[in-house]
């Protein structure tokens, strides 16, 4: 099962500021794999959509060798 989490803060600065750190702290590989992820649900919930999106962003990605 997978946990969930959540982290509350007193203002948007310092939710955004908390993101940024968790965000920073992550492994290239993790970013990625967090940034496909979003990317399947976006297309998941905007079906009517279909295909829109994907064709510039597929263009744009550059794998690199990690050293």
């Amino acid at each position: 099962m997978k946990r969930i989490w959540v982290h509350k803060t007193d203002s948007f600065r310092a939710a955004e500021e908390f993101d940024e750190e968790y965000y920073f702290n992550m492994k290239s590989t993790q970013r990625l794999e967090t940034m496909q992820f979003l990317r399947e649900i976006y297309f998941k919930f905007n079906k009517e959509r279909e295909n829109e999106g994907r064709k510039g962003l597929r263009g744009s990605i550059k794998v690199i060798q990690q050293v």
